[in-house]
């Protein structure tokens, strides 16, 4: 992809250090009343009532079929992202793949902290091992194909759903353009292996996973989407960008 010159903010401020300073601790002040909001709003989410699962899911993995306890490892709590890769597509969703793309380096620190971390998506294993090897991707990918797992969760609609004009969405009743949806969901086990729903998050929440936004957001173009038909237009398989 060929450098986008830089324009200026318009009209630009050009200051001192000490002028510089003033504004920056008045910036600071806003951040620092930001960062204890979602402190608070964390704590809410950590005491939302649990949902035990009851429903006996069953993934295709690489080491057989195996329940959704089973994602779990030797931890106790288990995040999943909600992949779009349906049947017969010829590749993942360039979105979720751009989320997924920043999973491998959290891994380690994520089982530190008593986590496991899976991607699911519809479509058929070999297509799922196919595609994460072409990534480059280690985490692991398992195929929720043959169970109701993403329409249970809100990230898979039928047709008959589409054809309404509407799906259940986030929460809410709303249209939406694709069959298949982004998403994030949190699960717990105890210790006798029963499996609870803890938390899901859907459309801008599912950022939480890509912190190349939050990188972009301390840059002066900060992430410069505007002039695109939907902010997201300018992502690529990370193997499909044209040489910088």
């Amino acid at each position: 992809m060929n450098a986008i010159p830089f324009e200026a903010p318009s009209p630009l401020v050009v200051a001192d250090r000490n002028e510089w300073r003033r504004a920056r601790l008045q910036l600071l002040a806003r951040e620092k009343a930001l960062t204890r909001l979602q402190d608070e709003i964390a704590r809410e989410r950590r005491a939302l009532p649990w949902v035990r699962v009851e429903q006996p899911y069953l993934f295709d993995t690489v080491d057989g079929p195996q329940s959704l306890a089973e994602q779990f490892g030797k931890r106790s709590q288990l995040i999943v992202q909600h992949f779009m890769f349906a049947p017969g597509w010829e590749q993942g969703c360039k979105s979720c793949s751009f989320m997924a793309d920043h999973h491998d380096g959290a891994l380690l620190h994520l089982a530190q902290r008593d986590v496991a971390f899976v991607a699911v998506a519809r479509a058929p294993l070999a297509d799922l091992e196919r595609f994460r090897q072409r990534m480059g991707w280690t985490f692991r990918f398992v195929s929720s194909n043959g169970n109701s797992f993403n329409q249970d969760f809100g990230v898979s609609f039928t047709h008959d759903e589409m054809s309404s004009g509407s799906v259940n969405y986030n929460y809410t009743r709303q249209p939406f353009p694709h069959q298949e949806a982004p998403g994030i969901s949190v699960f717990a086990r105890d210790a006798d292996g029963q499996v609870f729903h803890t938390y899901s998050c859907f459309g801008r929440g599912v950022e939480v996973m890509m912190h190349t936004y939050p990188l972009l957001e301390l840059t002066p173009k900060g992430r410069d989407e505007d002039e695109f038909d939907y902010p997201m237009a300018w992502v690529r398989h990370h193997d499909r960008y044209e040489p910088a």
